[in-house]
């Protein structure tokens, strides 16, 4: 498989301002030195706890946000540097469908002409065709024709959803990055979302940066997994690697509570003291030692490197370092 889009040392870092004259007194450290790799029909889940920095990556790879340093390599050539009008060729590949299905439609739209939006910024199409390209996207998604007329307000929260990846889907994108998709809607509504989204992989090739806080789901949806912490990567791998045998100690505590369908099955719970550093002023050393039960001397002074512990396992750990 050829690579679609790789991250490297992608870093964002948001002033925080203070006082009357909005003096920048230091940074939030939202995203520090991330780097993957995403290939084509592949999905790579990020996961991590509320503020870890997932949508900001996100944000950052769709350039809504600009970013501090690093390189983001689409087919590889470098996009971000590119000015707003170099961008947009690059806008149609790369799409995105939004945690909110209500807030991230437009509610003074019908249907019909949120999904045409992108095909009209991107096509030179005449309005008929345009209108039979949004009613076969409908189709797709599963909804039905006559509903092109309606508006956000009038369909279900499931049925927005379908109505946002059909926006997504209507300029033919290769990457879809999916800001936590599932996470507002009923869980019956979720599987029927999610096999949706895997159903239009099969059949259009796409690839997903599946960002969520749901293991459950993306374990079921990925392919392979990231998981993060406090800005970091701390470790990357396949999903059947990393949910058999985890080897960040902040990847067991997640797996831990992780609902087991046996109840004769029993799994030991982690439970993790403290809560999670500020971004602004972020501890030094691994910045999982603060709540780690396994940290030790060099936990608190010196940052652990992203190393290969097994094949295409990757984890950001002293405890995994062979020098140790």
């Amino acid at each position: 498989m050829s690579i679609l889009l790789e991250v490297k040392n992608l870093t964002k870092h948001f002033p925080v301002r203070k006082g009357v004259f909005s003096r920048v007194s230091g940074p939030v450290h939202a995203v520090d030195n991330v780097s993957f790799q995403i290939a084509e029909g592949e999905t790579l889940g990020l996961v991590g706890e509320s503020g870890c920095g997932k949508s900001t990556t996100g944000k950052t790879i769709l350039r809504l946000v600009d970013a501090t340093s690093g390189t983001i390599e689409w087919r590889g050539r470098r996009i971000d540097a590119l000015s707003a009008a170099e961008m947009r060729p690059y806008r149609r590949e790369l799409q995105a469908v939004f945690q909110d299905p209500y807030s991230s439609l437009n509610p003074r739209m019908r249907a019909a002409d949120i999904v045409a939006e992108p095909i009209r910024n991107f096509d030179s199409a005449g309005e008929r065709e345009i209108r039979e390209r949004v009613a076969a996207l409908f189709e797709k998604v599963g909804l039905r024709t006559d509903q092109m007329v309606k508006y956000p307000y009038e369909f279900s929260g499931g049925q927005r959803q379908r109505l946002g990846i059909a926006r997504a889907l209507a300029p033919n994108p290769r990457l879809i990055v999916c800001d936590e998709p599932v996470s507002a809607l009923d869980v019956s509504v979720q599987a029927q979302v999610i096999n949706l989204l895997m159903n239009l992989q099969d059949e259009l090739g796409l690839s997903y940066l599946f960002v969520a806080h749901d293991l459950g789901v993306v374990e079921h949806i990925s392919h392979r997994v990231a998981v993060m912490y406090l800005g970091r990567i701390v470790e990357l791998t396949d999903k059947r690697s990393l949910f058999a045998d985890p080897q960040h100690p902040y990847t067991e505590a997640l797996l831990s509570a992780v609902p087991v369908p046996d109840p004769r099955a029993k799994r030991k719970r982690i439970i993790l003291s403290g809560d999670v550093p500020s971004p602004v002023n972020p501890p030094p050393g691994c910045r999982f030692h603060t709540r780690c039960p396994y940290a030790f001397g060099r936990c608190r002074t010196e940052e652990p490197l992203m190393k290969e512990v097994r094949p295409a396992h990757f984890v950001a750990c002293h405890l995994r370092d062979a020098s140790t």
